[in-house]
Order: C-alpha cells, then structure tokens, then sequence
C-alpha cells in the first residue's frame, strides 16, 4: 500500500513537471478558459478574435464555428492576437533560450569564396617532343640508354649502321667526278643526303676523303629528359621512326579536378597557390590558362590547368597537390546572403525560419528560398528574403518541433504547393474575371437570368484579355488549359436565358473558376469555397463567394440558406496540392 501511495505521488510530480515545462517551451496559454477570457471581454469591453485549434488560419471577430471542420472557435491568446501570418509559430523567450535558438541578419555580401582543389604536377605536352631516327639502319650503339636522363640539344643519342647511306655515298662520288658535264647530278647527290639530316660538314669531310662512312650519328634535336626510350642496340631503325620522348621539365603544368558545384568560380586568369607534400611550408602560384569544356563521365570532374615556370625543377610529374583559389563572381555583385546553417531541405526545397517581432518573444514563419551558389560559409539567396530580415541561425530544429505540434507549416507538415508563381499583372488580370464571376454568382442566387446572361458575356470578353507575358511556359500552360474550359462555360451560360441551364453551367464555370484561385492565387485576401449538398439531385455541386456568408446560387430564393463554407482562399498563402478531393458530407455548419 505504501509503494502505491509513493508511486502515485511521484507520478503526480512528474505530471506537473511535464506539464509546466510544456508550457514553458511552447508559450502555454495565459491560464484563462475559453468563458473567463470571455467573461473578462465583457467587463472591460475589449473583444479578441477567435479562431480554430485545428485550424489556425480561421479568424473571426465573433464566437461561432470553424467554416472548415464545424469545431467551436476559441479566443486567441494576447501574443497570438498579435500574429499576422496565419502560419507562423510564437516562442516565449523562455523556449528561445532553451531551444539555443539564434537569429542573423539577412545581408548584403560580395560573391567570394574560397575553393579547394586536389590535383598533381604533369608536363607541359607543348615541351614534349618525340625524337625520331633520321637515317635508317641497325643501331650499333645507344649513347643514351635510360629514362630519365637529362640530354642536351646536339648530344649524340645512337650509333646507325645505315647500306642506304653508303649507296649514296657512292652516288656522291661519281657525281663528284662528272660535275663538269653534268653539274646536276652533284646537287641532286649532295640533296639527298641533307634529307637525312647529314651535316654539311660531314658531307664535304666525305668528298675530300673520297671514302664513304659506314656508321653515323644520330644528335639529339632538343634538350630535354628522357621520359621513354622506345629502341636498344641491335634494332632496325626506319626513317621517321621514335626512338626517345623528350620532355623540357623547366615548365610544368598542374592539372586540378574541379568538381561539378566549383566550375562556376574556375575560370581562366584565376590565381592558384598550392603546396606539395614532399615540401611542407613552401607555396608555388601559378595562373589557370585552361578549363575543360566537358566533364569527365566517369570521375564527374572537369580539369582546369595552371601553367608554372618551374625554377630548380622541384616540381616533377606525378606530384599530387594541394590548391586554393580565392574566387569571385563579377557579374554577381549586391547580392544578400544567410549562413549556412540556417537553411533547411525537404526534398527539393530550401526553407528557412524567419523572425518576426513580437511583445512576448517571438514569432518565427517558414519561408521556401531559391539558393544561389555557396560561398564559404554562406549561401547566396536568388529569391524569397529581403535584406536586413532575420532568420534563424541556430535551434531552426527545435522552432520546427514546435510548429509541427502546433498543426503550422514545418519540415513534416509541408505539402507541396499547388499555387503556381505568376506575374502580379496577371494575378489583377483574373482577379478582375473572378470578380465579373461574383456578378454571375449574385445574378443567380436573386433568380435574374437576364443579368446572369449579361455578366456572363462580359466574363467570356475579359477571359479573352488576360495576357500571359512573362509567364513561366509550366504556368501558362495551365492557364490555357483553365482557360478554354473556363470560356467555354461562359460563353454557354451567356448563350441562354433558361435559369436551370444557366445553373448547370455556373456549375461547370465554377469548377475552373476554383481551379484557376488554387492553381495562381486572387489578390483579394478572402475568398470563400462553398458547397451545397443537395444541388442537381443531390449529387452536391461547389462555388466560390466573396463573402461566408451562405447565399445559394444553384437554388437562389427556394433554399437561399442551404450550404456551407469548406475552405478559405488567403492572399499570397499557397493551396496544398491535395492528393484526392474528398466526397464532401453535409457537416454541423451547414444550413438549409
């Protein structure tokens, strides 16, 4: 019996733990139920708004119902009555501190970044050379006979045993003893030894000694190393044929892979200072003079390559090093930027948390970015802040925890928007139609065909009007999908003056209407989707209202109060893309 009354009492503690702390992360209401906020509204005259618990986006200046889900509305606390955005979270200062959370400006900032590269030391393919065997034969002996030696330009390289050679040898001399008569023939000899590369020298010691040379020397054509050695001794040589690759070391190129998220600040003209590891604490700089055009398939890196005079020849091919380019990008210039930890994903989408003030702690909204490219520590923002708002830097977890338990938008509780970005001029443009719709709607529910036909007309005319410039091609072809639809409807509804027709085509005019403010959005900040259970043989059909106040179209003054409001269309707040649309049932709100 004891250890039950102690389990009881330690249960009761731990209640009352939780539930303070509870209310401490999340703000926790004032203490008041809902009929003593009310009672305190009557004595002293002031009158709060109301809204849904499972619905914050409701509000209303009366007691009443949820247009949404038919629960009983409840006064908003004195910090939410400050709220604007319907989808924002309130944090006292008490769960900001707990939470870590910390907010930076959003500012302006220039487009640098610091950007590592690995690569390693090749040659210079423009100081390569292949040294061929000018003169065919047998190589009698290789002067030069490893890799990697180092040859001057002249140094004798091989040793030929050449029978061509001794033939025109041969045809020297007798053309040397007939020069009188046939001069020609000695130009001709004396030609085609040149075309061997025979030195001129070694042409006329030939003539004085009147004896031909069996073997020649094959010189080296340039300096260089020797980075191949393609004969050895007792080889047959033909004319042309390598023999050495020759390599001058005395410029090298650093060859660096870039990956894909880089290429953008590699450019040619960019300064690179890099290290090797053979010589720690000393640095080498060279300037990029080349950027593939292409990426590489297999590694997905493009080589960008610097060109360096390589003094002493302490850089050698088959180094790896190490680079860094302190880049910029000059044709982004005024950008604004938040650190990088303040931004968020889910999915393809970039979100952070913006703060707003408030008198009690504060107010935190999230809000999609387009990011720009990444700078050191920072992210460039294309699109969706402004400069010198605040985001949250750090504790954006513990701010998403508590929207998601709040029912707002968050990591878990953000479907994919359904409403397209347009341009504003578009927006006025079928705001404007959906206003001439309203005429149509009012026509209706007062029973005047005659002037349901008229507006439906002037709708048909001003469909027609909306330009679609600057439309993104997704967005416009919506539009033109919506649009024929839409024109349609009104152009058979204006066709007729029988009001059970006009009414079966309001229905199908409504059907896009709704679909053309979820899919681009009215710039009207309330609009009202409503729904009558029992139009058209009880089969239910939809309309979109002005106002939430239940004016029936499809019966006008037989049921005028028969409907209720399903959903409510705010200024600039996407609609979910939904995954069905439900089979709506008639629920507590609705009237007859």
């Amino acid at each position: 019996m004891k250890t039950n009354r102690i389990m009881l009492v330690t249960g009761l503690v731990a209640l009352a733990v939780g539930f303070t702390a509870g209310r401490l992360i999340f703000g926790g209401p004032s203490g008041k139920t809902g009929e003593e906020k009310v009672a305190v509204q009557e004595e002293t005259g002031l009158y709060t708004t109301w809204t849904c618990s499972m619905h914050p986006q409701i509000r209303q200046s009366e007691p009443g119902d949820c247009p949404i889900c038919g629960m009983e509305l409840i006064p908003l606390d004195e910090a939410d009555h400050e709220e604007t955005d319907p989808a924002a979270i309130h944090l006292s200062e008490t769960a900001i501190q707990l939470g870590n959370v910390r907010t930076a400006s959003v500012e302006k900032t220039e487009a640098f970044k610091t950007v590592r590269l690995y690569g390693m030391i090749d040659t210079d393919e423009r100081l390569v050379y292949t040294q061929p065997a000018h003169i065919p034969g047998r190589i009698e002996k290789l002067m030069v006979s490893f890799t990697g030696e180092y040859v001057r330009k002249g140094q004798l390289l091989a040793r030929v045993y050449a029978p061509d050679l001794v033939t025109a040898q041969q045809e020297l001399f007798e053309a040397e003893n007939v020069k009188d008569t046939q001069p020609g023939l000695l130009a001709a000899a004396i030609e085609k030894l040149r075309s061997w590369k025979i030195p001129e020298s070694l042409i006329e010691q030939t003539l004085r000694s009147g004896k031909p040379q069996r073997e020649f020397d094959i010189p080296a054509d340039r300096s260089g190393f020797v980075m191949e050695r393609r004969v050895k001794e007792g080889d047959y040589v033909g004319r042309g044929q390598a023999m050495y690759t020759l390599a001058d070391l005395s410029r090298v190129w650093v060859l660096f892979d870039v990956y894909e998220q880089d290429l953008i600040w590699i450019h040619p003209g960019n300064l690179v200072n890099f290290t090797v590891q053979s010589m720690p604490g000393e640095s080498f700089q060279g300037k990029i003079s080349y950027v593939d055009p292409v990426i590489d398939p297999k590694t997905r890196v493009a080589r960008a390559r610097a060109v360096v005079i390589n003094d002493g020849l302490k850089l050698k091919p088959g180094m790896f090093v190490t680079g860094r380019v302190d880049a910029r990008l000059e044709e982004k210039s005024g950008l604004i930027s938040v650190p990088v930890s303040a931004v968020m994903w889910t999915g393809k989408r970039s979100l952070v948390y913006v703060r707003t003030g408030s008198a009690n702690g504060a107010r935190f909204a999230m809000r999609e970015v387009v990011l720009g490219p990444m700078l050191d520590d920072r992210y460039i923002i294309e699109s969706g802040l402004q400069e010198g708002e605040e985001v949250a830097v750090s504790g954006t977890f513990s701010i998403d925890a508590a929207a998601q338990l709040s029912g707002k938008p968050s990591m878990m509780l953000h479907p994919e928007a359904k409403t397209m970005e347009v341009p504003q001029s578009f927006r006025r443009q079928i705001t404007s139609a959906a206003q001439v719709y309203f005429d149509v709607k009012n026509a209706l529910v007062n029973d005047l065909p005659g002037d349901a036909r008229q507006a439906a007309g002037k709708l048909a005319g001003l469909l027609g009007e909306v330009g679609t410039e600057q439309m993104e091609p997704a967005a416009r072809r919506s539009w033109m999908e919506i649009y024929e639809n839409l024109s349609g409807a009104a152009r058979l509804l204006a066709a007729t003056d029988e009001i059970g027709e006009q009414r079966r085509h309001f229905n199908m005019l409504s059907e896009y209407i709704l679909e053309m403010t979820e899919r681009f959005g009215l710039e009207t900040d309330t609009v009202y989707r409503l729904y009558c259970p029992m139009a058209f043989d009880n089969t239910g059909a939809y309309w979109l209202s002005e106002s939430d106040e239940v004016l029936n179209p499809y019966f006008g003054e037989i049921m005028l109060r028969c409907g209720e409001v399903k959903e409510t269309y705010f200024r600039d707040i996407p609609v979910p893309e939904k995954e069905h649309e439900p089979e709506a049932q008639p629920a507590t709100g609705h009237n007859h």
